[in-house]
């Protein structure tokens, strides 16, 4: 069975961002996005994965899918 694709709405590469910066331009983003909006962000592993989804959860959005890309992450938000 095809992989579904998902409809996204937004993406932005943070890899080699450092913390916070890689929340605040995430958060950022999605500001500018509809509520029930995917966005896609990618982001190194390490720090920005804990501390990333974390702080998104806690402004109330949505973590719908993480994507294990080796030493680097696909995760996929949705705005609330």
């Amino acid at each position: 069975m095809p992989e579904e694709k998902e409809n996204l709405d937004g993406s932005i590469d943070l890899r080699g961002v450092l913390c916070p910066m890689n929340f605040v331009k995430t958060k950022l983003k999605l500001e500018e996005m509809e509520s029930g909006e995917i966005l896609e962000v990618f982001l190194d592993d390490g720090e920005p994965m804990r501390s990333v989804p974390r702080s998104i959860k806690e402004e109330g959005h949505k973590i719908i899918k993480v994507d294990n890309l080796g030493n680097e992450y696909r995760i996929l938000i949705k705005k609330a």
